[in-house]
């Protein structure tokens, strides 16, 4: 396939329409050949932890513990699926900054696939969305 995607980085926050992204993820990553990588990438929105009040190490950690499983679930189902070359990623600070430049640009993607948000259009008005 002349035109394949050789790295696809999906964003997941266990979300519905993260699940959904992660689908149609895999779908491409299949198609493209074996030689595509996939980024499963998660990010954990340490300013809006810090803005709530909520900022410390345990709350931290938890979320940490239970990020990395989470990628490590979807790491499994991808290989199950075929994907043979699955990559995780963790990253801590502003989902719209890591998702939208820095991730993408580490790992030089070619296609970066992020699900919707589930807000409506006021909530998206108010605080934005990654998406957009």
């Amino acid at each position: 396939m002349e035109n394949a995607y050789k790295t696809i980085l999906v964003a997941t926050d266990g979300s519905r329409q993260a699940e959904n992204a992660f689908k149609k993820a895999l779908i491409l990553a299949s198609l493209h050949g074996v030689d595509t990588k996939l980024i499963i990438a998660h990010v954990i929105d340490t300013p809006s932890l810090e803005s709530m009040g909520a900022f410390d190490d345990t709350f931290l950690q938890k979320l940490t513990n239970e990020s990395k499983n989470s990628l490590e679930e979807l790491k499994q189902r991808a290989e199950k699926a075929g994907v043979k070359n699955v990559v995780t990623h963790l990253e801590y600070g502003s989902p719209k900054q890591a998702i939208s430049y820095k991730i993408p640009k580490e790992y030089d993607a070619d296609l970066v696939i992020i699900g919707s948000t589930g807000l409506n259009r006021f909530e998206k008005l108010m605080i934005g969305s990654v998406t957009s």
